[in-house]
């Protein structure tokens, strides 16, 4: 399984989605995305990867006088399913990925551009997913109805 998902943002922090089609994410095929429910669970992670790291990289830039006028954001979830019914009966049983390609578009340094792509992974959900983080999880006796 691949999910593809590709992230644009101007300086200006106006951003735009393309997504792999749901029905066909292996096609290669990509489109606009206006709405976030048009993206399944892992592409919307991908989405705010890619989000949450463009916002980082453009208040860095703008705070420390770097001309970044856009950054986009191509990334990949790969999970190899073969490997994962291989294994069912293991948590760890299989291997999940995201592949994160940078692209940079502004009057850089190759300075700029290296330090841009370290200051990319101090995005809030990019430490979170690379450091793991637990969930808690509890049954409550509600009904859901008030």
């Amino acid at each position: 399984m691949t999910e593809h998902v590709i992230v644009r943002q101007n300086n200006k922090f106006e951003i735009d989605f393309q997504a792999a089609n749901p029905n066909d994410p292996d096609s290669g095929e990509l489109r606009s995305v206006s709405h976030i429910h048009e993206l399944d669970p892992y592409a919307m992670l991908l989405a705010g990867v890619g989000a949450c790291t463009a916002i980082v990289l453009h208040a860095y830039a703008q705070n420390h006088g770097v001309d970044l006028r856009e950054v986009e954001l191509d990334l990949k979830y790969r999970r190899n399913f073969q490997r994962d019914s291989q294994d069912a009966e293991t948590a760890d049983g299989y291997e999940e990925q995201i592949e994160e390609e940078l692209t940079f578009t502004g009057d850089l340094t190759e300075e700029d551009r290296q330090k841009l792509s370290l200051v990319a992974k101090q995005c809030s959900i990019h430490r979170m997913l690379e450091d793991g983080i637990k969930i808690g999880s509890r049954l409550t006796n509600g009904t859901g109805s008030e």
